[in-house]
């Protein structure tokens, strides 16, 4: 079951494996967000007088980021010491002993060998130590940094998947209407269903405005085919001036699929010179095409430069002038707290291999508000039930009538009856594997600590350009403000840069992603990443960029 919390909890302080500076080990317990200051100066008032009390207090880097202001990280903060005690006041920290990350030799691996890399360190008779409530970390562990792109893989996954081979060897077609005992998975007809009810805090959705289908850029289309409905008035799409280029191919390929023309029905929303689209751009782009907008689908953080857009802002302004919102989270969901729901957006779709770890091209996730789903039976039960048009297909159907096979189509009511054909329950394994990892936190907790370490990256980074002779190796194009941000910092590098830094980062066991020209995408995600692997990649950084 999923802790129903939304604070930010830390657990007790322990030392790190290195001895700290008197001056950095804290004298108490941390103080959960939420705490009244007078519990805090109860706590304090059991110290010793004469020693001050520390400056690395993660909650409080926590409040202030979540209040939209800089973290305020001490002088002191570029030391291994101060990122280990970060991690030591981490109550997620358990949570990256639930991944199997590359190593510095795996990732060097040219051939299957039946090995695979480990996080925690092993004894030779194969039991885990254990130093407090962590497995002992293996130091060929190398830094995972590209969760953006492809997450790391759950242990769960293999678990799930050994379940799924093993219901189907034995009971055959029977599992799509059987659930064994023992088994992480429910029977397959339901598995779709059970996956929505997992990723409802993952999107801010009810279970029924969820479905577990196809991937991103077919939910798209099979979005846009029901929310795309353009007419003599209305048939401009609005979209970012240079979307994932998939997404950009799907919105003209609808409007070249209506017989329109994408040179005067796309309306391409133009960033600033550091990448950046601001808000007041994009309502100024709705005001100049208001009367003759259809849709409007912007992503819900650029994939590029990591800027998190203003969905709650953009969707009402949109709604307020007849627009139809749509948006593409394939870099939100997982990332950042999401309330599509109290939102009121119309459709939304992502994929379910970046931030949510269910593998490469894993099955993706679709939201539709509850008012789009409603089936209603206007002239009674035995006529034809009205619903939103949409493409269709048997696994759309009720399930009460779904194995009628008659030509009468009834769709389940809510998201799931935007579905089309049957879901691949071997996919579906690999979702629920991976969002039980996620059903052991809340999206607030992941995002509470994604903010410190992109905060602390971001404020590593500074600290390389400052010390940098000359011009500037890098600039960071994601906005500074971590309310526009998800986890991911884009670096844009300097001319000729980009090939030898990321030589150099995966010579020394660090796997980020590179965009050319000349941008490095870092990912520290919060569900495996610590604040010491943050540090350890600056100084590879400086490394590579001889400083």
């Amino acid at each position: 079951m999923r802790r129903q919390r939304d604070a930010y909890k830390l657990g007790p302080w322990k030392p790190p494996p290195s001895s700290l500076p008197a001056a950095l080990i804290p004298l108490r317990l941390p103080v959960p967000i939420g705490a009244t200051c007078r519990r805090r100066s109860r706590l304090l008032s059991t110290t010793t007088a004469s020693v001050a009390a520390p400056s690395m207090d993660l909650p409080a880097y926590v409040e202030r980021l979540r209040g939209g202001a800089p973290a305020k990280f001490p002088a002191d903060a570029n030391s291994l010491p101060f990122a280990q005690t970060l991690d030591s006041q981490d109550a997620l920290r358990h949570l990256r002993y639930e991944f199997v990350l590359p190593t510095k030799t795996s990732i060097k691996k040219t051939a299957l060998d039946g090995t695979l890399p480990s996080t925690a360190q092993t004894r030779t008779n194969g039991a885990s130590t254990t130093n407090g409530t962590a497995p002992e970390e293996d130091p060929d562990v190398g830094i995972y940094f590209v969760g953006n792109s492809l997450g790391a893989q759950p242990k769960a996954v293999r678990r799930y998947i050994d379940a799924q081979l093993e219901t189907w060897a034995s009971i055959g077609v029977n599992g799509h209407f059987k659930t064994l005992e023992n088994s992480p998975l429910t029977q397959w007809q339901d598995m779709a269903e059970a996956c929505a009810q997992q990723s409802a805090d993952l999107v801010g959705a009810s279970p029924n405005e969820i479905v577990i289908m196809n991937t991103l850029t077919v939910n798209l289309h099979m979005m846009m085919a029901s929310f795309y409905k353009p007419d003599a008035k209305r048939h401009k799409i609005i979209l970012e001036w240079r979307p994932f280029p998939s997404d950009y191919y799907a919105i003209e390929s609808q409007i070249v699929w209506h017989g329109l023309d994408p040179a005067t029905s796309m309306v391409k929303i133009e960033p600033d010179a550091n990448s950046y689209m601001s808000t007041e751009t994009i309502l100024a782009a709705i005001d100049a095409n208001a009367d003759d907008t259809a849709l409007l689908l912007l992503p819900g953080i650029q994939y590029y430069s990591g800027q998190l857009l203003d969905m709650p802002t953009i969707t009402k302004y949109a709604h307020a002038r007849g627009i139809v919102v749509g948006w593409d989270l394939a870099h939100a969901a997982g990332n950042v707290e999401l309330r599509l729901h109290d939102w009121d957006v119309d459709f939304a779709c992502w994929c379910t291999y970046k931030y949510i770890n269910a593998g490469p091209g894993a099955i993706a996730g679709a939201f539709v508000h509850e008012r789009h789903g409603r089936v209603e039976w206007p002239a009674g039960p035995d006529a034809a039930p009205t619903y939103r048009p949409r493409l269709t297909g048997w696994y759309g159907g009720d399930k009460s009538v779904r194995f009628n096979m008659d030509n009468k189509f009834v769709p389940t009511p809510g998201a799931g009856g935007y579905q089309a054909s049957n879901p691949s329950a071997l996919e579906l394994a690999n979702l629920a594997g991976a969002l039980s990892v996620f059903n052991k936190t809340t999206m607030r907790d992941l995002r509470s600590k994604a903010l410190v370490l992109t905060a602390y990256a971001e404020h590593l980074l500074d600290g390389i350009l400052a010390d940098a002779e000359g011009d500037a190796p890098f600039r960071i194009l994601t906005p500074r403000d971590p309310l526009q941000r998800g986890t991911q910092l884009s670096v844009m590098l300097r001319d000729g840069l980009l090939d030898d830094v990321t030589a150099a980062l995966e010579l020394n066991g660090v796997l980020c992603d590179k965009r050319k020209p000349g941008v490095i995408r870092v990912a520290p995600v919060p569900l495996y990443s610590r604040f010491e692997d943050v540090w350890r990649f600056m100084q590879i950084l400086r490394g590579a960029l001889k400083l």
